[in-house]
């Protein structure tokens, strides 16, 4: 009886291997186009995670990985019992916030006057022009920052003594930071950040625009009744993957930013782990703030992608 069974078995796996087999052989190309980005998530992204022990170990490098004493949780204890944790926490968070406030809707908003552009060659020259700030490194940015900013002869505090006011030290001031923060961030990196919603543009179905005219409507209720429906997807997708980099304010543009007298204000987990972390060595320590970030991140994503799906939309997964 057992025997038979086997039999059965293997008869009806033998066509759908075959038939595996055979959609493997004829979307072969389609699967080697695909090979490079799998094979960067499998190098970069999956291999490394192992290293996430090491955030429950005291890690020795002349110990080695596996040899080096397990802690348990003493790490994401002295983070939690650190004074500094509400203070790196709240920075953190507000600037994260200000991100999603201000700097996530401009590219959609930049995204959509291009779109009413008719001038195919104007259209053109101005996303040459605000895509370029993309390309410039973060010492690039803030070294402009400062020369524009500076009391010493800057261009902005010049031309506020010039008309009757007193020069501000915005590269100090615990007011101005978040906001020099975030303005660089939106000089830099809106203009790329519309590639994504003028594809989704490209792809609206222009009869429905040609129906509307046909109705009376004008522009705005155009942009309201069918442009915004039609990427509302995109934009909630992009908004969730957003999330999930929710505490990731990056390391370089605000270490490069900070000083003694705006720390206050300017230290952030990315910063807090180098200077405490990899300067001093504390591998283990650093890796732990690493992971606390990412579960937030992945209970933001899980979170806001069922809130997106309890609402009709398609969400991520």
């Amino acid at each position: 009886m057992q025997t038979s069974l086997e039999a059965r078995v293997a008869a009806s796996s033998a066509p759908r291997s075959k038939l595996l087999m055979g959609r493997l052989v004829r979307n072969r190309w389609l699967y080697f186009m695909v090979l490079p980005g799998l094979l960067y998530f499998l190098i970069f992204k999956y291999w490394p995670m192992y290293g996430i022990f090491i955030a429950f170990k005291d890690f020795q490098p002349f110990l080695g990985f596996w040899d080096s004493p397990f802690v348990g949780l003493k790490h994401f204890e002295r983070l939690f019992g650190d004074s500094n944790f509400l203070v790196l926490f709240r920075n953190t968070l507000i600037l994260a916030a200000y991100n999603i406030l201000f700097f996530f809707p401009l590219p959609i908003l930049i995204a959509l006057m291009l779109n009413e552009l008719r001038h195919e060659f104007t259209k053109r020259t101005i996303q040459t022009l605000i895509y370029i700030p993309h390309f410039m490194s973060w010492v690039v940015v803030v070294g402009i920052a400062y020369i524009f900013l500076t009391t010493e002869g800057g261009i902005v505090n010049e031309l506020l003594e010039r008309y009757g006011g007193e020069k501000i030290n915005f590269l100090v001031s615990n007011e101005w930071f978040r906001t020099l923060i975030t303005a660089e961030v939106i000089w830099k990196e809106t203009g790329w950040g519309t590639i994504i919603f003028l594809a989704a543009l490209a792809g609206v179905d222009t009869q429905l625009y040609e129906a509307a005219r046909m109705d009376g409507a004008n522009r705005l209720r155009q942009l309201w009744h069918i442009t915004l429906p039609a990427i509302r997807s995109t934009i909630i997708i992009l908004l969730i993957l957003r999330l999930g980099h929710f505490l990731d304010t990056g390391f370089e543009q605000i270490f490069l930013m900070l000083n003694a007298m705006n720390r206050e204000v300017g230290e952030v987990f990315d910063t807090y782990v180098y200077s405490v972390g990899i300067s001093q060595g504390q591998y283990s320590f650093s890796t732990a703030v690493g992971l606390f970030k990412s579960i937030i991140g992945l209970i933001l994503v899980v979170v806001s992608n069922y809130l997106a799906k309890k609402f009709g939309e398609e969400g991520i997964y």
